[in-house]
């Protein structure tokens, strides 16, 4: 990365990445991981699932995060009543009062929006759930054989539980694939409970307050996708996904323990999550290191382990260990 620009927007980036946490803190205490993910995949124009127990803040970090950007957020409470509609939007019979002409009108959804929670997503059938589809890859609508583009930027962000199973649609393979991240939420240590009850039983809170325009989101979106990545990086990438695939020429554990493998989408995930985590930590160019530091949020609901697997209690992230560290 040699641009004057370049450089200037990577500094600027650096500024607004010590912001960000400095603000974010005001609300959300601990789970620097968490959050560093979700500010890589907003750079990246990815979407991102946020797995954990119910209390562990999953919807305060996303609605945290909303306050920080000057953009329009809209949260989708996900029900076994939402019908698609109730997502995308509808059409209604419009009367012109002057002339008594009756025409179909396109009333926007909440879709319709730069951030969308989409809270307990899995609560919902697979009907409602693929109305997201087209929206998180395509990035707009189609109703009535018409087509609405999404503003810029796009970014869905849902919540799931990972323990209350009854009364859930678990999300088809097709749509987890259209998530960026998959991320879990843990329990805080000792330390930082104690300060997140000290913090929500007394009075004084403080708000977020917005530090990111729209437009700087597009430009660092944009920055992401210039910085350079040498080949040997990129066919890493390539060959730790192609290696989650059962095959004759696959490790014997991988065809133990794998029923199927990642797509090409995973690669391009890494990639992408890689060169953001480079430049948010200041450096203008991507090493195999930033490639690992991706490995378990892109690839964990993206490696469907065998029965064998899930017999001897062997984890996905166990999997994805012994595929990066051998």
């Amino acid at each position: 990365m040699t641009d004057q620009k370049d450089i200037q927007l990577l500094e600027k980036l650096g500024d607004m990445k010590s912001r960000f946490f400095e603000e974010i803190g005001k609300s959300v205490i601990g789970q620097h991981d968490v959050l560093n993910h979700i500010l890589i995949a907003l750079l990246c124009k990815g979407h991102t699932l946020i797995v954990g127990v119910p209390g562990l803040a999953k919807t305060l970090i996303i609605k945290s995060m909303s306050e920080l950007l000057d953009l329009k957020f809209n949260r989708i409470q996900f029900t076994p009543d939402l019908m698609p509609s109730d997502i995308t939007g509808t059409e209604v019979i419009d009367e012109v009062k002057s002339t008594g002409k009756r025409s179909f009108r396109f009333f926007k959804g909440p879709i319709f929006s730069n951030i969308i929670l989409a809270d307990e997503i899995n609560r919902t059938p697979p009907k409602t759930q693929a109305a997201l589809l087209e929206a998180m890859q395509e990035h707009r609508v189609t109703t009535a054989g018409k087509s609405y583009e999404l503003d810029q930027p796009f970014f869905v962000l849902a919540t799931q539980n990972p323990i209350e199973q009854e009364g859930t649609y678990p999300l088809p393979e097709a749509q987890l694939d259209r998530f960026m991240f998959n991320l879990l939420i843990n329990y805080p240590d000792r330390d930082e409970e104690i300060s997140i009850i000290k913090k929500t039983t007394s009075l004084g809170e403080s708000k977020p307050q917005k530090i990111i325009s729209k437009k700087e989101i597009l430009d660092f979106q944009n920055l992401v996708l210039r910085v350079p990545m040498a080949d040997n990086v990129i066919e890493y990438a390539v060959d730790l996904v192609a290696s989650t695939r059962p095959s004759k020429k696959a490790k014997k554990f991988v065809n133990d323990y794998i029923e199927w493998g990642a797509g090409p989408r995973a690669a391009q995930s890494l990639v992408l999550g890689a060169k953001a985590h480079a430049i948010l930590n200041g450096n203008p160019s991507v090493n195999i290191d930033d490639v690992k530091k991706m490995v378990y949020p892109v690839l964990r609901h993206r490696v469907i382990p065998s029965y064998s697997a899930d017999a001897e209690g062997i984890s996905v992230d166990g999997i994805l260990e012994k595929l990066v560290h051998g």
